[in-house]
């Protein structure tokens, strides 16, 4: 029960830091509402209420992730705080890069927090794996892969210019965690094929024929 209280208080802890940059992202999805709907509509494509909630859901969890990982480990805490950052948080170097492959040993031998940090490199990056197979089209395994696993290589490299480490187990983990989103994804899909349909964009009715729905032929 106390290793639980732990992991909620860290997990609040995390998500506190990524507000800040959740709602620049949620302010640049509305001003750009308008333009996208044009940009939509003049390809011949609509975008229904549920899937803009879900892309909504993932452009703030965008903005969170990049709260928490391009930014110096406690940036966001501190600012909040009042504290303005330290010196040297944003010096041109990175305080270690790690190329040993150590997960076994830290999943044998790693206490509470260890295991959260783990968890926590695998559960972050899933939604890059499950949004983009559920809300865009051509969905496949390796496009999932890709973008978890790039964007983690690119945080990891970005570290190296401010104060925090590059860690190969990282760049591991979020791939996974990318992998496992798309398995999340599969299993959404064949569990409600109906719901995860309407999930994408879908063509407007009558761009070519002039009809005005399904039923203005009956």
């Amino acid at each position: 029960m106390e290793t639980l209280s732990r992991y909620v208080g860290w997990t609040f802890d995390y998500i506190l830091q990524m507000l800040p940059c959740c709602v620049l992202t949620a302010a640049v999805f509305l001003a750009l509402l308008p333009v996208r709907k044009r940009r939509l509509a003049r390809l011949g494509l609509v975008s229904r209420p549920r899937r803009e909630a879900l892309l909504f859901l993932f452009v703030l969890f965008c903005g969170g992730l990049m709260a928490l990982t391009l930014f110096p480990a406690g940036f966001w805490s501190a600012l909040m705080a009042g504290h303005l950052p330290p010196e040297g948080w944003f010096a041109c170097r990175g305080s270690g890069m790690y190329l040993r492959i150590t997960l076994l040993s830290e999943l044998t031998e790693g206490g509470a927090w260890t295991w959260f940090m783990l968890l926590g490199n695998a559960g972050m990056f899933v939604p890059l794996g499950f949004f983009p197979a559920l809300l865009w089209r051509r969905a496949r395994w390796w496009k999932s892969v890709l973008a978890a696993g790039g964007t983690s290589l690119f945080v990891e490299l970005w570290q190296r210019f401010i104060d925090r480490s590059s860690d190969i187990n990282d760049l591991i983990l979020n791939t996974l965690g990318g992998l496992l989103g798309f398995g999340l994804y599969v299993l959404l899909s064949r569990l409600l094929p109906d719901w995860t349909g309407t999930c994408q964009v879908e063509e407007q009715y009558g761009r070519e024929t002039g009809d005005s729905g399904p039923a203005s032929g009956a």
